[in-house]
């Protein structure tokens, strides 16, 4: 678990390293992510190693929103006073993200049906 839990910690130190060092507007655990993802495609056998210890991670990831419940309590009156510009960005963000879910969907079915007719 150790060494699964350490490599990681590693890939998101690698991820912040590749933020600081390209100034990319990304998080830096998301491009470790990215480089894991990357990592696990060139050697699948690593999966075994880290999947026990990743899916303890991803059992207990609710309690990583307890901070951010309680900031929120604390800002209470903050929220309230921008209540509409937080419900508009709520809103807008919604349909947008279902616009796009819907808009590659539509992709993926007519490039899925072009390949289909490809297939001998």
């Amino acid at each position: 678990m150790i060494p699964a839990l350490a490599t990681l910690l590693v890939f998101q130190l690698l991820g912040e390293v590749t933020v600081l060092a390209t100034a990319a507007p990304v998080p830096g655990p998301v491009v470790g992510l990215a480089l894991l993802l990357a990592t696990l495609a060139l050697r699948p056998a690593w999966l075994d190693a880290i999947k026990p210890t990743a899916q303890g991670l991803l059992q207990h990831l609710s309690l990583l929103f307890v901070p951010a419940g309680v900031g929120v309590m604390q800002h209470l009156q903050r929220l309230g006073d921008e209540a509409l510009a937080i419900g508009v960005a709520l809103v807008v963000s919604t349909l947008a993200g279902l616009a796009v879910s819907a808009w590659t969907m539509v992709w993926l079915m007519r490039w899925q049906a072009r390949r289909e007719g490809q297939s001998p």
